[in-house]
């Protein structure tokens, strides 16, 4: 499963090096961020805490669930499809300089994509793939109320025998 998210992240590095698009192309989205264009600092600050206590999953990134703008952005989407979660509201901080940088400071987290679940602030792409990877985020989801359609990984392994040494004989040279 990860293979694949990988996969995606470099043909997704690769569409945007080869395709002749502008890195910054206007995508059209119904999170209505233009809306914020001349507003102070803290009008931007109330305007995002808005947004993350409307919806129960929100992500600040660039581009759109439908069409991610960069690679960390689009394996956040694709680590949810994974999980059957298809029903969460996206902010393109690309339409907006000021929700761009005002996710940042709101957050206190330097990157974008950022992801908020029930309000709260779960991280970044890294994070979501270290949730993913650990069962961790299925199990937050469920407790959000979000049913994931990954089941839990397998337990981990007791390695508590393997750290004693081994009793076996074996051919050592003096």
């Amino acid at each position: 499963m990860l293979g694949l998210l990988q996969r995606c992240l470099v043909r997704q590095g690769q569409r945007s090096l080869h395709s002749g698009r502008p890195a910054l192309m206007a995508v059209s989205s119904d999170s209505g961020v233009g809306t914020t264009q001349n507003l102070s600092e803290s009008d931007i600050h109330q305007d995002i805490d808005k947004r993350v206590k409307k919806s129960k999953v929100v992500v600040f990134m660039k581009g759109t669930k439908e069409q991610p703008q960069c690679g960390f952005s689009n394996a956040v989407v694709q680590i949810f499809r994974m999980h059957g979660v298809d029903d969460f509201d996206t902010v393109n901080v690309l339409q907006n300089e000021g929700i761009r940088q005002g996710i940042k400071t709101y957050s206190k987290w330097p990157t974008i994509p950022q992801v908020f679940l029930d309000g709260e602030f779960i991280g970044g792409c890294d994070i979501m793939i270290q949730m993913h990877r650990s069962g961790e985020l299925g199990e937050t989801l469920r407790k959000a109320g979000i049913e994931s359609q990954i089941s839990d990984p397998p337990a981990a392994k007791d390695t508590t025998e393997e750290t004693t040494p081994s009793t076996s004989s074996t051919n050592v040279k003096s």
